[in-house]
């Protein structure tokens, strides 16, 4: 392993050198976690995965007794998913056990890596910002894990009630394979915590001066459509679902713009002194 240098010392083949063994301490952080979910990995799959399939889902309840309160009767309650899910190939099972594990190995591990990937960034920043590691590692981490949460909760059930009751016709019966299911689950899941990650990735931008408040505010309105987009496909064609999924994601992209404005008052502060 590369001694640790001064910053100014370094070479870029001590940087890569850094990077490299960055990923080797997160992969095998990964392979750990891994191993560990393999040993409960009856409940990962039986409670976990499949769990959206089963109409007394959760997410299900809840959106059945939002629309009793509102008024709307059973329009949006889930009473069937007219579906199965099959293994089409032999080693399929096996593949999905061990990828899924890696998987959720990525997730419980992500705090790990956030701290590897601190102490890769750490020497180009300056000593006040480098005090706040425990911040940082706190604060990610908690969006991360919000934004999995979001995706299980909201996204995944939404998407599998849409796809489960989506027909072009009544002579096909929907059989959806294990693999493209648990996909589904897996882009759900990590796209949504990597999302919610945007606020601090826009501080770091910011502080690069690659990105810049004026830059979020004039393509906010093309964020908002991108994000009404994706809200109406992954949801029921019911505006209440779709305000549910849409609203923390457009919450998520104002904290970043309000994060940007802080960053870039700073930097011209710190410019005119």
């Amino acid at each position: 392993m590369a001694k640790k240098k001064n910053l100014n010392e370094m070479s870029f083949l001590d940087h890569l050198e850094d990077l490299r063994w960055l990923l080797v301490r997160s992969t095998v952080a990964i392979l750990i976690m891994a191993t560990a979910t393999f040993f409960v990995s009856d409940y990962i799959f039986d409670v976990i995965i499949f769990g959206p399939t089963k109409p007394n889902f959760v997410t299900y309840r809840f959106f059945c007794d939002l629309s009793h309160y509102l008024g709307f009767a059973d329009s949006i309650c889930v009473t069937d998913m007219p579906f199965i899910i099959q293994n089409t190939s032999m080693e399929g099972q096996v593949n999905i056990l061990i990828w899924t594990c890696i998987a959720a190995g990525f997730i419980l591990g992500f705090p790990y890596i956030l701290w590897e990937v601190w102490k890769f960034i750490r020497p180009a920043l300056y000593e006040k910002e480098r005090k706040h590691a425990k911040l940082f590692i706190f604060s990610a981490s908690i969006l991360f894990f919000l934004g999995v949460l979001f995706g299980y909760y909201m996204v995944v059930p939404m998407s599998v009630n849409f796809f489960a009751t989506f027909s072009i016709s009544s002579a096909i019966k929907n059989e959806f394979n294990i693999e493209s299911y648990i996909g589904m689950i897996k882009t759900s899941v990590l796209a949504s915590g990597l999302f919610f990650e945007l606020p601090i990735i826009i501080y770091f931008l910011t502080k690069l001066g690659l990105v810049t408040p004026m830059f979020l505010r004039k393509y906010w309105k093309y964020a908002v459509i991108v994000i009404l987009i994706v809200a109406a496909i992954v949801t029921p064609p019911d505006v209440v679902s779709q305000i549910l999924v849409a609203v923390p994601m457009l919450i998520i992209y104002e904290a970043s713009i309000f994060i940007s404005v802080v960053v870039y008052k700073n930097k011209l502060k710190e410019k005119n002194v």
